[in-house]
Order: C-alpha cells, then sequence, then structure tokens
C-alpha cells in the first residue's frame, strides 16, 4: 500500500491521469450530493485519504442508483446494467466515467475485493426482495450492504495520516483484524439508522426494511405504515415499534465504539464525527417523539457544525459514548 508508487503508476500518459482526476471529481460531487452526513465527516481526513473515500463512496451509490433508477426500467433491466457495472470492475475496466477512481484506490490499499462483490450480491438482493420475515434475516442483506461498506473503507481509514504510510502497512493490518467487527457494526448502525428514517421513503419502492417479526410484535402490519404516510403522523404502535429498532440501532452503535480509537489519530476525528452525525438522527427521532412520518428528519446545521467541531477537538484515544445517541 504505497501511495506514491500508485501515484507515479497512473501517471504515465496526460490522458490517463486526468481520466483518474475526473473520475475522483465525479465520485466527489456524488458524495457532496447524496451523503451530506458522511461527507462533511470526511472533511476531517487528510485530503490525501479524502478522494478515496470519496471514490468507494462513488461505487456504491452507482450501484444503488442502479437499482433504485426512477426511468421506469424493469428489475431485469436494472439487474442487467447492475451485473454489467461489476463486470466492469471485475475486468478492471477503466473506461467509465468512475471505476478508474475506485480501482486505483482498490490498488492503493490492496482493497479486498470479496467485500465488493458481497455489497454488489446485497443490491441485486434489492431488485427481488421486498420484506425481510426477521432480524437474522435483514442482518444477511445488511452485512453484504452496509457492514461490507464499513470493512471496506477500513484499510484507509487505519493507513497513517501521511501519503508515505505506506511503510506502516503490516502495522495497519494487525490493526485492522482488531477493527474489522467494530467497522462492520458502524457500518450496520448507519444502515438501520436509515432504514428507520426513511421508513415512508421505501414504502414509496415497495420495500419495507423493518423484519415482520418486529411488526407483529407491535400489532402494525404494512397497511399500517401506509396509513400514517398518508397522513404524514405516527399512530401509537407504530411509534412502540420504532422505539423498539432506535434501541436496537443504539446497540449496533455500542459494538462499533471500540473501533474508533484504534484508528489514527485523523481519521479518529472522521469516525467520532460521522459516529455522532449519525446517531444525532437517532436523537432526532426520539426527540420527534418517535414519528417518522412528519417529514424526513434531519439534524440541523448549526448542531451538525457543532458535533463535527466537537469531534475535531476531541483529544485522541478518547471513547465514544453511544449512551450519548
Amino acid at each position: 500500500m504505497r501511495e506514491s508508487l500508485a501515484r507515479d503508476a497512473t501517471a504515465r500518459g496526460g490522458r490517463a491521469d486526468d481520466s483518474l482526476a475526473d473520475a475522483y471529481r465525479r465520485c466527489q460531487a456524488l458524495h457532496r450530493r447524496h451523503g451530506r452526513s458522511y461527507y462533511l465527516a470526511t472533511r476531517l481526513l487528510p485530503a490525501w485519504k479524502r478522494r478515496h473515500v470519496h471514490a468507494l463512496y462513488g461505487f456504491t451509490r452507482y450501484a444503488d442508483e442502479i437499482v433504485d433508477a426512477p426511468d421506469g426500467s424493469t428489475p431485469r433491466e436494472r439487474e442487467r446494467r447492475l451485473r454489467a457495472w461489476g463486470d466492469a470492475f471485475r475486468a478492471g475496466e477503466r473506461d467509465d466515467p468512475l471505476l478508474p477512481a475506485v480501482l486505483h484506490t482498490v490498488e492503493v490499499f490492496g482493497l479486498d475485493r470479496a467485500d465488493f462483490d458481497r455489497f454488489l450480491g446485497a443490491m441485486a438482493m434489492d431488485l427481488t426482495v421486498r420484506r425481510y420475515r426477521d432480524y437474522a434475516a435483514l442482518l444477511d442483506y445488511m452485512a453484504g450492504s452496509a457492514g461490507a461498506i464499513g470493512t471496506m473503507m477500513l484499510p484507509i481509514l487505519l493507513a497513517g495520516d501521511g501519503p508515505d504510510a505506506g511503510a506502516d502497512a503490516g502495522k495497519a493490518r494487525q490493526a485492522g483484524k482488531a477493527a474489522r467487527e467494530p467497522a462492520r457494526q458502524l457500518g450496520l448502525a448507519f444502515q438501520l439508522t436509515n432504514f428507520i428514517r426513511d421508513i415512508a421513503e421505501d414504502l414509496s419502492r415497495d420495500r419495507v426494511y423493518l423484519p415482520e417479526e418486529d411488526l407483529r410484535r407491535f400489532g402494525v402490519t404494512v397497511e399500517d405504515l401506509r396509513r400514517c404516510a398518508r397522513r404524514r403522523a405516527a399512530s401509537a404502535p407504530v411509534r412502540e415499534l420504532v422505539a423498539f429498532e432506535v434501541a436496537r440501532a443504539r446497540e449496533h452503535y455500542a459494538l462499533a465504539a471500540p473501533g474508533v480509537t484504534m484508528l489514527p489519530t485523523a481519521s479518529q476525528a472522521c469516525i467520532r464525527a460521522a459516529y455522532r452525525l449519525y446517531g444525532g438522527i437517532l436523537g432526532e427521532i426520539v426527540r420527534a417523539g418517535y414519528d417518522v412520518f412528519g417529514g424526513r428528519v434531519r439534524v440541523s446545521v448549526p448542531r451538525r457544525l457543532a458535533l463535527v467541531a466537537a469531534s475535531l477537538a476531541t483529544p485522541p484515544g478518547r471513547p465514544v459514548s453511544p449512551f450519548d445517541l
């Protein structure tokens, strides 16, 4: 994992270098537009690391947009597009607006391509699976989507805080073994937070990510959720259901918390901020009385900026507290 050597390898011709730079810029634009909380946290990383996080976000976001294409395409057509995207990635196709940056990032950090396969497999599930019978089934899906994103990001976050961090590769690999499960748990925490916040939005695509087992536990049906969406207000049983899912998400945050202090200093600030920003969404849901149907729950801009500033000011090595979420 040597950034300087990888830069040399991709700068053999002006056209190749321009293509790579353009691909990184496009990935950054996708991240800025669609991943506001994580994009803000990423600003705390050293610039040389930042673009690699943008590249991985670009890869995952583009796959997600294929799956959720609003152009009226059939699931089979979207499946073909997703397969073609995955095949282009596996073949090392660089004649693409985004893939040069993604492939360069994979090469620089020696990323495990199995994480990418797991992620693409989870995206394919979204084309056919609309319901999950229990939390074990949902976890299986989430392990391939958000869990895989957490582990594919980890080598970037574990790299030293300077561009010549290749000498620390062995140390980073050792740290990665301990940090892998917390990174996976943080991905699960982030995704479950999104699922809770976006119940109404997912319903519009005929998807319900809350397990059927949980709905039954609180006497809630999918039609009940649709009625809440139409009325833009949650019923008492739905609020109880959401409270249950918030508590479950907080369990994932608690399991992820030890991983923050395993990272280098600049990465600690970034992930501490992301942890607090996404966790802040849960706090806003609680403040709304567990009603996620009155409008998209957001952390205010002043609050987001305050959380980022606090994360930057926190001394390295100080544990994050999931009890603050």
